[in-house]
């Protein structure tokens, strides 16, 4: 690399001069010489004019724009995502689905207050629940109501629930019933009262639970 210094008055051009592979090389001596034959226009573009003839300038313009071409595809976000309408530049966002999240109860009490006062065992296949008549009762599980039961014996006004997983439940000792069958419940709808009707010896609910139609403990399926 060779430096020149040119000074005109109180101004001061320093040229550098580069020798590449390739490039055509040019000697200070020549250059001082051509640049005193230059005779149209002022010293600065002379001198910068003379630059622009003698080197290979495209070459060392196409490698510096090659750099930034690769610089800024990498610091800059997609181009490909900004579109123009108007003179204006607007990024097109990409819309993201909403999950929609649920929250809907899977497996509840039948009863608000839940207060068991007998458990399930080899001679009563079910949970009795504490509670007043007129109570609201509710599935455990959403389902479709299988059958509904009046008797004055056994187990009184009853509903049955299929819940259509396995499982299926009995609500027995109703006061009343506010379903028929077929229709479709879930863990909002009040499916009838708590009562005292069939064998019954006071205010009660009386919940089964069965798995592939066998009896199992309810309180193995209600949540703890």
């Amino acid at each position: 690399m060779k430096q020149l210094n040119i000074n005109f008055g109180k101004s001061r051009i320093r040229v550098q001069l580069l020798k590449r592979h390739g490039d055509d090389s040019v000697s200070i001596s020549s250059f001082i010489s051509e640049l005193g034959t230059l005779r149209s226009g002022n010293k600065f573009s002379r001198v910068f004019r003379h630059v622009f003839e003698k080197f290979n300038i495209r070459g060392i313009v196409g490698r510096n724009l090659v750099a930034f071409v690769v610089a800024t595809s990498v610091i800059t976000p997609n181009v490909a995502a900004l579109s123009t309408n108007g003179g204006s530049i607007e990024a097109n966002a990409m819309a993201v689905p909403q999950e929609t999240f649920s929250t809907d109860v899977v497996v509840q009490y039948p009863v608000e207050l839940v207060h068991i006062n007998q458990g399930f065992r080899l001679y009563h296949p079910g949970v009795d629940f504490e509670g007043v008549t007129g109570d609201a009762v509710r599935p455990i599980m959403a389902g479709h109501v299988s059958k509904i039961e009046k008797s004055r014996f056994a187990y009184g006004n009853s509903i049955i629930v299929d819940h259509e997983n396995g499982f299926s439940s009995r609500y027995a000792h109703l006061s009343s019933m506010l379903v028929r069958e077929d229709d479709f419940v879930d863990t909002r709808t009040v499916i009838g009262a708590v009562g005292s009707t069939g064998r019954s010896t006071g205010d009660h609910l009386h919940l089964e639970v069965y798995k592939e139609d066998k009896t199992v403990n309810p309180l193995s399926v209600l949540p703890r």
